[in-house]
């Protein structure tokens, strides 16, 4: 009997599979895809319906003709890339490339690296899915039609560089209309009067006036406030309503890759392009000592909540070992995916329940053990018994007005033992408001008197939306049906990379670039940026993997109206290169007016002399729009390390920097220091401030290259800043 050969993406994922097989197998690696559309030119002729012109990626012909060499030795060749339609588009090439005739080749598909699963795919191989790599080349091709035809234009006009696509750019467009929301928001005074009261015990609670004359109250200003304090001066306060009843609070379902994202994002801080990298190591296989590398969690890429019958009654045993009887469900709880989601996988969750956080801890690093143990505890919670609270509800009357109070304490945990989701600031806020999450309430009996200790008034303002995290965006696209969960980690990281979208305490706050982009593409391709249309091609590309829609069809419906907006915006696209803006501001060179440039790292003041003088520098604009210089000529304390001259600290392309005071006769110059030291562990070096070829400010070591520590944000001059680290540069 011959060998076979099965063919994944990775090494890991080879090196485990490769544990779980005997010796008639041999498991290669692809390393990813090895064909794509070529990077010089467009690659698709529009002409001869949209066919693809694939070529060999650079750097991959070595490992195609191993798995050639490999393909040609063996009796059966078994394509096992993730079961996706990436996975399947990577299938589809390998075989054109080891098996021309397709008379070896077969698709198996794996949801979780694990030996039964493994050796289950492998006894029923089936056929590779026309549909669903068709799928994965029409979003390929209307990503690679909009990328390649709108962002030309874009450098014309604009600058080189710069890049548009069908998802990302509809993504920095939300993020964009947040903030003019946030920048046009007049806050609005309100106020609120809260009184504590004794119960005839004697003990305190506090409620919050919320109607008048059976309607409900706004107060909204000081005067008004004093009003209702007068109106209350002297009045009886009294329990006119009490509610007390249980509430159950049902667990949550298991992971899908948008919810995993979200919560990796609010209770770990990683971002979605994190998140998936580590979930990718646990998926392909960790390697635990003894047992060889494991693969510790089901495929993580997928929108559907649904878990194997074995999968349950695993966790099901857990709970009743671990957490006792009284946390188990009479039966096990189904979770039903939503109406869209493509339900070929699991939700994500543990492939072995044998395999605790805390047993395996000691063979994982810090962030594959904090994701893992997110992943684990949803997934035993979800099949858990509901939290259970007593609530408590009273409303309290005081001649013409209404006061309400609520309480909530928890009488038995349940699921909520194991794992609560997380949520927005706002949502938490909201929810502990209305429910009075955590609030002793005394004995509340209707009819009794009250006796008013005290009312508090309160000023407020109205709060602006807040700006999206990654965690809000993702769930802004997945409710938007924009782009799908195995894309959010990609267009969250590629609207970043581009100088689009910059993060902020966790916050994405568009750049000026993003913003003057946003408008020209709005402006120019007004249904490429519109979100419902957007979404209706996520539906027509569901539609070509399902097999309703002929994926040429989708292409030809798209391509006609877009071309046209090509041809046009090429035409009249407002060229931003030849823009300049007057200003009353004098040279100081040679005393000619001033005009705001763009340039490649934003705007900035040029002499309208140029070419003959090229006098440059950046500029403030305050609230009226008064254009200020910045001097650019800041004489420091720094001494010249040629000619011992003072230094001065001027801007150029790549930022400022420190220039000797006797250029031209020396042109020495040097990083700006921070005086702050580098946080390597042995290295004596400051760090610097810098600029990526983007634009954004850094700061990284004086000793660099044989120093290569950077960080976005400067620790403070004790090491106990808060700079976010090395490893999430551009």
């Amino acid at each position: 009997m011959g060998k076979s050969l099965v063919i994944v993406e990775s090494p890991a994922k080879a090196k485990t599979i490769n544990k779980f097989l005997g010796r008639n197998f041999i498991v290669m690696a692809s390393v990813g895809h090895v064909k794509d559309l070529p990077k010089s030119k467009l690659g698709v002729d529009v002409e001869k319906g949209f066919e693809p012109q694939y070529v060999k990626i650079k750097g991959k012909a070595k490992i195609i003709s191993e798995l050639k060499k490999a393909g040609k030795a063996a009796d059966k060749i078994y394509l096992a890339p993730d079961p996706d339609r990436e996975g399947e588009a990577i299938a589809w090439h390998i075989a054109s490339e080891v098996d021309k005739d397709g008379t070896k080749t077969s698709r198996v598909l794996f949801n979780e690296i694990t030996e039964k699963a493994v050796k289950a795919a492998i006894k029923v191989p089936i056929a590779l899915d026309r549909h669903k790599y068709e799928a994965q080349q029409a979003r390929r091709i209307l990503d690679r039609l909009v990328g390649y035809q709108v962002s030309p234009i874009l450098w014309d006009k604009v600058r080189r560089g710069l890049s548009a696509g069908r998802v990302q750019s509809v993504a920095v467009r939300l993020i964009c209309e947040r903030e003019s929301a946030i920048s046009a928001f007049k806050p609005r005074e309100y106020w609120s009067l809260t009184a504590e009261l004794l119960t005839p015990e004697g003990k305190s609670f506090s409620a919050k006036l919320a109607k008048c004359d059976g309607k409900k109250i706004e107060v909204v200003t000081e005067a008004e406030s004093k009003v209702v304090l007068a109106d209350l001066d002297g009045a009886q306060f009294a329990i006119t309503d009490v509610t007390a009843r249980e509430v159950k609070r049902k667990p949550t379902a298991p992971f899908t890759t948008s919810k995993l994202q979200m919560d990796a994002s609010r209770k770990l801080g990683f971002s979605a392009k994190k998140t998936m990298m580590v979930a990718q190591q646990l998926y392909e296989g960790i390697d635990l000592g003894k047992e060889g590398p494991i693969g510790l969690i089901t495929y993580m890429r997928t929108d559907s909540t649904r878990l194997s019958a074995e999968a349950v009654e695993e966790a099901r045993e857990h709970i009743k070992e671990v957490y006792g009887a009284e946390y188990l469900p009479a039966k096990p709880i189904e979770y039903k995916s939503k109406k869209k989601a493509q339900d070929a996988h699991e939700a994500i969750r543990p492939t072995y329940v044998r395999y605790p956080p805390e047993k395996i801890k000691a063979n994982l690093t810090k962030d594959q053990l904090r994701l893992y143990t997110l992943i684990w505890n949803r997934f035993i919670s979800c099949q858990m018994a509901p939290a259970v609270f007593d609530q408590t509800r009273a409303q309290i009357t005081a001649g013409k007005y209404i006061f309400t109070t609520a309480g909530s304490v928890m009488k038995f945990a349940g699921f909520m033992a194991v794992y609560t989701e997380a949520k927005e600031k706002e949502e938490e806020t909201l929810e502990k408001e209305s429910e009075g999450t955590d609030v002793t309430l005394p004995k509340l009996v209707k009819g009794a008197e009250l006796e008013n200790k005290k009312l508090t008034p309160a000023q407020h303002f109205t709060q602006p939306p807040p700006r999206f995290t990654e965690a809000s965006l993702v769930k802004e696209l997945e409710e938007n049906g924009i782009g799908r969960p195995s894309t959010y980690a990609a267009i969250l990281s590629t609207v970043q990379d581009r100088g689009y979208v910059e993060k902020e305490q966790r916050q994405l706050k568009p750049t000026e670039l993003g913003v003057l982009v946003t408008d020209m593409l709005v402006e120019n391709f007004p249904e490429i940026l519109n979100v419902e249309f957007t979404a209706h091609m996520e539906e027509e590309l569901d539609k070509v993997e399902d097999g309703s829609v002929e994926w040429r069809k989708v292409m030809s419906k798209f391509y006609g109206p877009f071309h046209e907006s090509v041809v046009k915006a090429a035409k009249d696209m407002k060229n931003l290169k030849g823009e300049e803006i007057p200003t009353d501001i004098l040279c100081e060179k040679c005393s000619k007016p001033m005009v705001i440039k763009w340039g490649r790292l934003g705007k900035f003041l040029a002499c309208s002399g140029y070419p003959d003088c090229k006098s440059t520098t950046d500029f403030t604009t305050d609230e009226s729009g008064k254009v200020t210089p910045v001097d650019t000529k800041v004489e420091t304390d720094e001494k010249c390390p040629k000619c011992s001259a003072p230094m001065i600290v001027k801007s150029g392309r790549f930022g400022r920097f420190l220039a000797c005071t006797k250029y031209p006769d020396c042109k020495s110059t040097k990083a700006i220091s921070t005086k702050v030291p580098c946080g390597e562990e042995g290295c004596d070096g400051k760090l610097v401030e810098r600029r990526t070829k983007r634009g954004r400010v850094f700061y990284g070591c004086s000793n660099y290259p044989k120093c290569e520590y950077a960080v976005w944000k400067l620790p403070k001059a004790d090491g106990d800043g808060d700079g976010e680290g090395e490893g999430e540069g551009e």
